[in-house]
């Protein structure tokens, strides 16, 4: 790990415990790819095993007799039902056609244009595909464009090892974890990569203990508080201000 980078994540004492834990930040590039094609791995990818998306994928490029992943022109000019008849759902062709499209009008530039763009225009941008998330955008950042500033808040994983590392009854909310994970500046991807570690440490019984949980918005505590205020507004129109009052007087009187 950069020693700067170790510097500002060891400030924070429960990330310090995960560095200890889990050793040197090993979070590596993969295969490198032109944005369209990684983006179309990754919609292959969505909401199927690792093998099975493989599989899909291996058919698919076979369809245009290349060793090359095909083209955004290509990809256009297929027909659909042999998009389908590889394994690839309705919405999955759809959004391949899509991202097709979007690339070549620019909307998806290459890899070399994109280093000129910040994180949040890359997302912006790229965000515009369909079926294409945040999310998504983010796992290309960190692991494709080699950005080290992103904490992708939506992540499962992320957020749950932050609620086991932090010693919380319930996830953060995707809007507090990013307020935390302010102080983790410019090294988030490092600080995601720990949290996902955190997961791995519970799993095997050597996660450190937090002894002081920050105070932090909780998922369930964020619904447990929109349900009592929906029946005190519910309770509030449904009674007169005579038994209101009487309400009142009973809530404060002792048991």
């Amino acid at each position: 790990m950069h020693r700067h980078a170790h510097r500002i994540l060891k400030a924070d004492p429960v990330m310090a415990a995960l560095i200890e834990g889990a050793g040197p930040c090993r979070l590596q590039s993969r295969e490198q790819h032109e944005p369209f094609e990684a983006l179309s791995r990754a919609i292959a990818h969505q909401q199927l095993h690792g093998a099975a998306a493989e599989s899909i994928l291996a058919r698919f490029v076979a369809l245009f007799d290349a060793p090359d992943f095909p083209s955004p022109q290509q990809v256009l000019a297929i027909p659909e039902r042999q998009m389908r008849a590889v394994g690839f759902s309705a919405a999955k062709t759809a959004a391949l056609k899509d991202l097709a499209t979007k690339t070549i009008e620019g909307v998806v530039p290459p890899r070399a244009e994109l280093a000129a763009l910040s994180d949040l225009e890359i997302i912006e941008r790229i965000s515009r595909v369909r079926g294409i998330g945040r999310w998504t955008v983010e796992m290309m950042l960190m692991f494709q464009l080699k950005r080290r500033d992103v904490l992708p808040v939506d992540d499962f994983g992320v957020r749950n090892g932050f609620r086991l590392a932090y010693g919380l009854k319930a996830m953060p909310t995707p809007r507090a974890l990013a307020q935390f994970g302010e102080r983790w500046q410019p090294y988030r991807s490092i600080a995601a990569w720990y949290l996902w570690r955190a997961v791995e440490l519970a799993r095997a019984g050597r996660l450190p203990q937090c002894t002081r949980p920050p105070r932090i918005a909780l998922v369930k505590a964020a619904k447990s508080l929109q349900a009592r205020r929906a029946r005190s507004a519910r309770t509030g129109r449904a009674q007169s201000p005579k038994a209101r009052r009487k309400a009142r007087r009973r809530s404060a009187a002792p048991p």
